[in-house]
This record gives C-alpha cells, structure tokens and sequence, in this order.
C-alpha cells in the first residue's frame, strides 16, 4: 500500500506543466506565426513583382524646363462699349535649354503674337474654366509657330498662368 500512495502522489505532480514548457510552448507558436507571416508576404510580394527588365544604361528622366515670361496688359474686345483689360502673366513649360534659348532669341516677335492674339479676345470668352484651358492650348500653339519657312516648330510642353486678371 505505501507503494500506492507515493504513486498517487507522484501522478498528480508530473501532470502539472512547468513554467519552462509553456515558455517554450509559446515561443515555439511565435516562431511558428512569424514564419508563416513571412512566407506569405514573400509569396505575394514576388508574385505581384513588376516585370520590368533592369536596364544598367537606362536615360536619366528628362528633366522640364520653365520659363517665365514677363507679364503683359492688353485691352479686351466689347460689344458693350466699356473698356476691359486682362493682365496675364505665362510660364511656359518647354522640353529642353536649347528650346528655351531658341524662344529668347525670337522673344519680340512672340510677345507681339502673344498681344495681338489676346486683345481679339472678350472677357466672357475668359471667364469659364474651358475658356482658360482653350486660351493655354491656343497661346502654345502660337508659340511654336516657326518665325520663318526653312524653321523648324518649336516644342512647348504647357502654358501655364502665373497671372490672370480680367478687369
């Protein structure tokens, strides 16, 4: 009977897990977890990796070049009568310093496009959003016209509008 007795007693104490298994339980469910994470990002990031081929002598991005132009006043057409004035200021967004130089040489006569161009216009054709956006794509157009027959058209990415105020 003792024998019984210290196998009860024995029983009861080894059933009870230590302090170090559940350590080690929950390290071993940790490491399991981040494995799994990790796997599963490396699986989908690789999948949805772009396919573009690394090129060693790829071109430097092109780089715009802004120029401003000084700001001109001009009278407005009307048919009321009144006097309307519209001061504009332009940058214009060209594709290269050669463009840029090319336009600081023909200056004069691009600003006298310019002032020509916006005195045919009347201050209601100015005033809605479609209005501006159709005046920028016309002023671009304007701008890189060749000034004479054996030229050629210059490149403007964008007239932009630094200054508009139709009074």
């Amino acid at each position: 009977m003792a024998t019984t007795t210290a196998s009860q007693q024995a029983a009861p104490q080894s059933a009870k897990p230590g302090p170090m298994k559940r350590i080690l339980l929950i390290a071993l469910i940790a490491i399991l977890a981040a494995a799994a994470a990790g796997g599963a990002t490396w699986f989908f990031m690789s999948r949805h990796a772009p396919s573009t081929p690394a090129t060693p002598a790829a071109a430097p991005p092109v780089t715009a070049v802004y120029y401003a132009l000084e700001p001109m006043t001009v009278n407005l057409q009307t048919d009321d009568g009144e006097s309307h004035y519209l001061r504009i200021g332009l940058t214009l967004k060209l594709d290269s310093q050669a463009t840029q130089d090319a336009l600081v040489a023909r200056m004069p006569e691009i600003r006298s496009r310019l002032l020509l161009a916006l005195s045919n216009k009347h201050p209601s054709d100015l005033a809605p959003l479609d209005g501006k956006r159709a005046l920028a794509t016309e002023l671009a157009v304007l701008i890189s016209q060749p000034s004479a027959a054996n030229e050629k058209p210059m490149h403007v990415d964008d007239v932009l509008f630094t200054e508009f105020v139709v009074q």
